[in-house]
């Protein structure tokens, strides 16, 4: 898939299924990006995917998973902050799956 159909427009997309420009992403980019990895979004797929672009504003990358799980526990609490929770919600690789879908790059460090 090299692109996806959102609202009309054509959202180009990388050979991995990322998008090409971050400036593509919007909610509805973000529903279709789940969609396609078979994840239905709920509020707290949200929480991290908002977390996520937090982390890439400020540090200018996306998170491998032990800096994610790092950040989402300091800013969501430790209950959230374990491999075991994201990994419920992007499976089967939690910072490839939700970079994806939050409209960020693939994570560096991930195969």
């Amino acid at each position: 898939m090299n692109h996806l159909e959102v609202n009309g427009r054509e959202i180009p997309l990388d050979k991995e299924g990322y998008l090409r420009d971050l400036n593509d992403w919007s909610p509805d980019v973000a529903e279709q990006l789940a969609k396609a990895e078979s994840i239905e979004l709920t509020d707290a797929h949200w929480e991290v995917i908002e977390l996520l672009q937090d982390f890439y504003r400020q540090f200018e990358l996306s998170p491998a998973m032990r800096p994610l799980v790092k950040f989402v526990g300091h800013n969501l609490g430790p209950d959230k902050g374990r491999s075991i929770y994201l990994m419920q919600l992007f499976p089967p690789s939690p910072a490839k799956v939700a970079s994806k879908i939050a409209g960020l790059p693939k994570p560096t460090n991930c195969l």
